[in-house]
């Protein structure tokens, strides 16, 4: 029996911030992902999955989890973050599976389809995808949120979904998973966070209805949205500098989540166990109400 609230009590996030994407290892808190606690059971034995954005966070905790459940992971995510990724890969190789890093930007249209290709041929096939990386950058007034930092929020979050699965579908057979993150800004969206907030509620309507045409053919789509999640993405711009210390305090848990909290609900969702789950959004917040 472990009391959620007590959970984590020694993470205190601090008011730091960092530049370019962000990285763990630049956390002074270091979030957990699962390295030290999450044990395999061979739910995802033999499957091949590709994970945009799985060098850090939730997308490195999901990486974690996958290869302790069998699957062998390849790990999109940007140049910069390569420090990062190079731990997840070792993580992923003592869990006795293999690990491909693709470095890129998912702004860019052709490395959207190239990741989909090199996972390919790297793992002899893809069967999940979880589409996970993201940009956040606050901005207090519209007024200061220019249209290059807008048209990239979307291009990242939004096309790069859009495009990496259209590459995807032609590899994906019956049985595959297809996941998308979300988060509790698509339904409590924060007054400095309105260009990543109507992305995540494009991501949930686009996979609700992308969910329902692919069914037919077996192939399950679903999302899982986050509540307030201690990532590098929170101390990189994505969360006023001052405001990181009371991060994730206005939950009923009264503490922000941890990238390990998230990775079973990934885990569930691309196993077999959820074959009756599909254009579902599973939320991960600490019991923030959504409609």
């Amino acid at each position: 029996m472990v009391d959620p609230t007590k959970l984590y009590a020694d993470i205190d996030p601090q008011a730091i911030s960092q530049d370019g994407p962000g990285l763990d290892s630049g956390l002074r808190d270091k979030a957990d992902l699962g390295e030290d606690s999450y044990r395999g059971s061979g739910r995802l034995a033999g499957r091949k999955a590709l994970i945009t954005g799985g060098d850090s966070g939730i997308g490195a905790a999901t990486a974690i989890a996958f290869a302790r459940e069998g699957a062998d992971v390849a790990l999109s995510y940007l140049p910069e973050e390569q420090s990062d990724a190079d731990r997840i890969r070792g993580l992923i190789e003592d869990a006795g599976r293999t690990a491909v890093l693709l470095p890129g930007d998912l702004t860019d249209r052709a490395y959207c389809a190239d990741i989909v290709t090199q996972t390919v041929e790297a793992l002899g096939g893809l069967d999940i995808l979880v589409c996970n990386g993201g940009k956040q950058q606050h901005v207090e007034k519209l007024e200061d949120l220019t249209v290059e930092q807008f048209e990239e929020t979307f291009a990242t979050n939004v096309d790069a979904l859009f495009l990496t699965v259209k590459a995807a579908l032609p590899h994906l057979p019956a049985g595959s998973s297809i996941i998308a993150t979300s988060s509790i800004q698509a339904y409590q969206p924060s007054e400095n966070l309105v260009d990543y907030a109507s992305t995540k509620a494009t991501i949930n309507t686009f996979c609700k209805g992308l969910a329902q045409q692919l069914a037919p053919r077996g192939i399950r789509v679903n999302v899982v949205a986050p509540g307030p999640i201690w990532t590098p993405l929170q101390t990189a711009g994505g969360q006023p500098t001052e405001e990181l210390p009371e991060f994730g305090e206005q939950t009923p848990l009264g503490r922000a989540g941890q990238p390990a909290e998230l990775a079973p609900a990934y885990v569930f969702l691309a196993s077999g166990e959820s074959s009756y789950v599909i254009g579902e959004t599973l939320h991960v917040n600490g019991g923030m109400p959504t409609p």
